[in-house]
């Protein structure tokens, strides 16, 4: 099953873009063009990654990524224009798990998203079933 990815971004070439990059590398794709439809497509589809942009009118980057804290922890990568460190650490601080400027390499993109795949897929995917623990190497053993 391939990866589920949400873009959030008020611009629709940029989420058209990313859809076509994306989808060529493997990915399902979401697409909202406001922050209100991105939180409610994040709720009801729930995607394992989220693509949003900061800088949306009505509904910023900041206040989405709260509401979608509330009801999930789906890493959140923002790609945005701004440049700015201290924007960086505001929305980092605010929820977000990456941060990347625009404009992107497209190879570079991919791989945060693999990056986030795999440490994602890492803690939903535990082999815990296949797991045998014996008495001499069990940690809580005496």
């Amino acid at each position: 099953m391939n990866t589920s990815i949400l873009t959030i971004d008020d611009d629709p070439a940029i989420t058209e873009l990313l859809s076509v990059i994306l989808r060529a590398n493997g990915f399902d794709i979401l697409i909202a063009n406001s922050g209100e439809d991105g939180i409610h497509t994040a709720r009801e589809k729930m995607p394992r990654i989220i693509i949003l942009d900061l800088m949306m009118p009505d509904m910023d980057g900041w206040q989405v990524c709260k509401a979608v804290r509330v009801f999930t922890s789906v890493p959140i990568l923002i790609l945005s224009a701004l440049d700015d460190p201290t924007v960086v650490a505001s929305i980092l601080d605010a929820g977000a798990d990456d941060y990347l400027v625009k404009p992107v390499p497209s190879a570079v993109l991919v791989a945060h998203l693999n990056k986030l795949r795999r440490r994602t897929g890492a803690l939903h995917n535990l082999p815990q079933d296949n797991v045998i623990l014996h008495s001499s190497t069990h940690p809580l053993s005496t």
